[in-house]
């Protein structure tokens, strides 16, 4: 991938730190359970995202699952399952994912090869119990302190992504926020701030844009 164009950052403006654990977020028993049924010993239910905000260095992000928001042919064509977002270590197959609830949910199937017979045993004993998702963002909505999102259904300030991409599923073993539930990462070079409805971009927005380019550096 090439660099995007370098930004220069304003005098005196405070370097921005990105997110160091990426979003990634924690479901306990609720996220991973296994599917009954003669055949389906390999085979779990996972919870990967939901609209509960997260914080990121640049303020609230909200992943919207209304309908038309979550594009899921991915993860239904190629979907795999990941250990620690590791694209060495597939542990398996997404069988199908779909919304349910405002989440998105998978059902996926542990492989039969070594190293993934060691994470499904884990998983099945309910040692690994976190779940996370890496996703990409084509389009935000900027939502700013004391405003409402264009739908109504959110409150500022925060980020909305209104248009998203979940890129795969994975079962992770540290998850960095344990009071939510739902796990989620997302690179900074995957996203794209959004203007505001005046066309100009926000600020916060702008600050998010330099730290974008600073990560291609």
């Amino acid at each position: 991938m090439g660099k995007a164009p370098a930004a220069s950052r304003p005098q005196n403006q405070p370097q921005q730190k990105p997110d160091k654990n990426r979003g990634v977020r924690f479901m306990a028993t609720e996220a991973i359970r296994a599917v009954e049924g003669e055949g389906n010993e390999r085979r779990f239910i996972i919870s990967f995202s939901s609209e509960e905000p997260y914080n990121r260095w640049f303020g609230p992000e909200i992943l919207d699952h209304k309908d038309g928001a979550v594009d899921l042919e991915r993860l239904n064509n190629i979907g795999v399952l990941l250990f620690n977002h590791d694209t060495d270590k597939v542990m398996g197959k997404v069988i199908r994912a779909w919304l349910e609830n405002s989440r998105g949910q998978a059902e996926v199937e542990f492989d039969t090869d070594e190293d993934a017979e060691t994470i499904f045993q884990k998983v099945k004993s309910g040692t690994l119990k976190g779940v996370s998702v890496r996703y990409a963002v084509s389009i935000w909505e900027e939502v700013m302190a004391g405003e409402k999102s264009s739908d109504g259904r959110f409150s500022g300030p925060c980020s909305i992504a209104t248009s998203w991409t979940p890129l795969e599923v994975s079962i992770v073993s540290v998850p960095a926020d344990a009071t939510v539930g739902v796990g989620r990462d997302m690179g900074e070079d995957e996203a794209t701030p959004a203007p505001s409805n005046s066309g100009r971009m926000t600020l916060r927005a702008a600050q998010r844009q330099l730290q974008i380019n600073k990560n291609y550096l």
